[in-house]
């Protein structure tokens, strides 16, 4: 055999030449046909999407958490009730909400709880009402409260019911009427401050817009100390036609900000309906708003840094308070 035909592999055994064997063209054109519409994300089990609709179907048809009968101290599996619940955590908000009859859809105990005057009289008014009383462990109480402090108790209740803006113009309500209207305010712990200031100092409620809000949330209740079962929030969908139509009933509508037209100090119209508008931290009142105003009043302070919001609204109705009562 001449020159290097003897090396092993230098010749080709008869179908091994390169390039694509005898009927691959078929098997390629097989590979690019398509497999039908692509499933949809519920239907893939590595989608999130999939994941989320298997949490929703377990929770629909979980029923109420624990199981145990009303009235009684059941033990059973804590589940977070479903989004459209609130959670109201600690003593004196769980015990503040049950006196005031706030609407409970379950109560929560932290099992091995130290009990004190706070804890006694949350669950007899609960087992007086009938209220399901659910014991949970320590570790269950922080996953269903999202690790906030509970002190051992928390209370499962339905979504805010808020007041109609005009029922806060009833003229049948004690005394001379006293509204706070908030304007941007989105922090809930703002809300509650300023809900426990409203009742501290015989507000007769609060008016919130229904968009770029905070709303009465578990957050608000935590922080008005139980206030919001006693103070009215009402929501309105439009705050300046609101505060028209209060200007229209005979209230006098005040800003606060700090390039105001008059101190606080100097306010003589304190014997009069009033609406109190406070504005953001941040932006202040709105410009529509600070136009349907009567009077805009500032605070004076010793600085130039600005008042939380919260802490002008008790500022100004402490203010309110002392030249009424005098």
């Amino acid at each position: 055999m001449p020159g290097n035909a003897r090396r092993p592999g230098a010749t080709r055994k008869a179908g091994s030449k390169k390039g694509p064997t005898v009927g691959s063209g078929g098997q390629r054109r097989r590979g690019l046909e398509g497999k039908g519409p692509t499933p949809k994300a519920e239907d893939r089990v590595y989608h999130k999407a999939h994941k989320a609709a298997k949490r929703a179907a377990g929770s629909a048809g979980a029923g109420r958490p624990g199981g145990g009968a009303a009235g009684a101290k059941g033990r059973g599996p804590a589940r977070r009730p479903r989004s459209a619940t609130e959670l109201v955590t600690g003593r004196n908000s769980v015990l503040e909400a049950l006196r005031a009859q706030v609407p409970v859809s379950t109560m929560y105990v932290a099992s091995r709880l130290d009990s004190d005057d706070r804890v006694r009289e949350a669950l007899k008014l609960a087992l007086e009402r009938g209220l399901p009383v659910l014991e949970a462990t320590r570790m269950e109480l922080d996953r269903l409260t999202d690790g906030a402090i509970h002190q051992g108790l928390a209370l499962a209740v339905p979504p805010y019911a808020y007041a109609d803006p005009r029922d806060l113009i009833d003229p049948e309500l004690p005394g001379v009427p006293l509204v706070v209207a908030l304007d941007g305010i989105t922090d809930p712990r703002n809300l509650g401050a300023i809900i426990r200031s409203v009742a501290a100092f015989g507000g007769h409620g609060v008016v919130v817009p229904q968009r770029r809000s905070a709303g009465v949330t578990a957050a608000a209740w935590k922080t008005s100390a139980g206030a919001a079962a006693r103070v009215p929030v009402a929501q309105a969908a439009n705050l300046t036609r609101a505060l028209e139509d209060y200007r229209k009933a005979g209230f006098f509508v005040v800003g606060l900000d700090m390039a105001g037209d008059v101190e606080l100090p100097s306010l003589q119209l304190t014997d009069v309906p009033l609406v109190v508008v406070v504005g953001s931290e941040g932006k202040g009142l709105s410009r529509l708003v600070r136009e349907t105003c009567d009077q805009i009043v500032s605070i004076p302070i010793a600085s130039i840094e600005s008042l939380n919001a919260s802490v002008a609204v008790g500022v100004a109705l402490y203010a309110v308070a002392t030249k009424r009562a005098g």
